[in-house]
């Protein structure tokens, strides 16, 4: 029997646990879960015979280790700061393990010594970056193929609300971790190429510049650039491409709303507000609004940001933002963190919500002069608030990773992303049996 040992038991872990104890009768594997909250795992593995509910801290490598040791597999769903040490227990332990998140330079400068020990470190097998690096580096290894020249690729990811459940003026809700969204885009300016010139986008300036793009039966979505997409050329062998920029998505309107709040300095997270815990939402937004004697907290802000817009002053009305009965409540907390709680209690997802999850690549290529392009888009809708679309497509790329590894189907070694063909073609395919797929539109410009 083979030991699968799971840290972390979050949203994102449902499909992933699913997957291995629907499995684990037929490849004798064991799956061990720890998670802070036992409840919570015992819950998830539903008295599963194959499955251990663990709770122990993960982040103490004397409490982690003697299980790793017991492990043929590690999967780290811990927050990324923690896969390093994570790593290098797996290192010490010669166990393989697999993680959603960015490489680091830190999990980048351990390749050698995961090699030397014989094990794969698999990072970045998620949803994004995971099934856009797979499904992005299999278009681009078949446009190689025809000795094309690649002048172009842009790609945009977002985690949004399934139309059908889409009820609020925001057209927004949470489908995955709160304080990312509050906190998305900071940090060093957003960088790209655009015809063979670079760009940079400030965080001040990050919700203005957009790119439109529209998916046939899902209508029209907005994306805002994210990161670094310089930093993908090496990644999928572009290093001359003349434009290449990542984004993310969402339904048109909402940066231009969301950017009202960075405009104010109601994302900042850098500092603490005094008498946090008093303060009403009305008291929250008003102690970022000039002192103006006579004038109500509502009309100032009209003044200042929604000037005559109805429909854009309804969006922050909704929120509550301007209520002043009862106080946000948290004690010694960031801006980030008050806007935080604000929204969490209205763009919770409602019983019966289902997430969605939308992925668009654009790509433009000549082949003997003659110029192409092709539109690779997925849209997948979640099953329900436990098997949502953000759990299936980050975890199912995981387990499914995990088990080509456990089988021996996968021999790589040291620390890796999954672009190369031996990865990502038997990880596509078995996707599309969950619904996972991507539609192609070929047309020549």
């Amino acid at each position: 029997m083979k030991t699968i040992l799971l840290l972390g038991a979050g949203l994102s872990s449902s499909s992933l646990i699913r997957y291995f104890l629907e499995h684990s009768e037929k490849f004798d594997w064991q799956l061990r879960v720890c998670d802070q909250d036992l409840a919570l795992v015992q819950h998830k593995l539903n008295g599963h015979r194959r499955g251990v509910a663990l709770s122990f801290n993960a982040l103490d490598p004397k409490e982690r280790q003697p299980e790793i040791e017991k492990a043929d597999l590690v999967i780290s769903m811990l927050p990324a700061r923690f896969h390093v040490e994570v790593a290098k227990d797996c290192i010490a332990l010669k166990t393989n393990l697999i993680t959603p998140s960015y490489v680091s330079e830190e999990m980048k400068a351990l390749d050698e010594e995961a090699k030397a020990a014989g094990i794969i470190i698999m990072n970045e097998i998620g949803v994004d970056p995971g099934i856009d690096h797979m499904s992005a580096s299999k278009i681009l290894d078949e446009i190689r193929l025809q000795d094309a020249e690649i002048h172009s690729f842009k790609s945009f990811c977002g985690g949004l609300i399934a139309p059908s459940n889409d009820t609020n003026p925001w057209n927004y809700k949470f489908t995955w971790n709160p304080r990312n969204v509050v906190i998305a885009g900071q940090g060093p300016a957003a960088a790209f190429i655009e015809e063979k010139e670079y760009k940079y986008i400030p965080y001040n300036r990050l919700f203005q510049r957009l790119e439109t793009i529209e998916i046939e039966g899902y209508g029209k979505f907005e994306g805002y650039a994210n990161r670094n997409s310089l930093s993908y050329r090496p990644i999928y062998q572009l290093d001359n491409i003349p434009t290449i920029y990542r984004g993310t998505l969402r339904r048109p309107g909402f940066s231009y709303a969301w950017n009202i709040f960075v405009e104010l300095g109601m994302t900042e997270d850098s500092y603490k507000l005094e008498n946090s815990e008093h303060l009403t939402p009305r008291n929250f937004i008003n102690a970022f609004l000039p002192f103006q004697v006579g004038e109500s907290v509502e009309d100032k802000f009209k003044r200042l940001f929604t000037k005559g817009d109805d429909e854009l002053f309804h969006k922050f009305k909704w929120l509550g933002i301007f209520e002043n009965e009862t106080p946000i409540g948290l004690k010694n907390a960031s801006p980030a963190q008050l806007l935080e709680k604000i929204l969490v209690d209205k763009w919770v997802l409602e019983e019966n919500d289902k997430d969605m999850l939308v992925m668009y690549h654009d790509f433009e290529y000549s082949i003997s002069g003659t110029r192409h392009k092709i539109i690779s888009s997925m849209v997948n809708i979640g099953e329900n608030q436990v098997f949502t679309a953000m759990s299936n497509t980050v975890g199912l790329p995981v387990a499914i990773c995990g088990k080509m590894i456990l089988n021996g189907h996968l021999t790589l070694k040291g620390v890796q992303i999954p672009v190369m063909k031996e990865v990502y073609d038997p990880i596509l395919s078995e996707l599309e049996n969950y619904g996972i797929t991507f539609t192609e539109k070929h047309s020549i410009i």
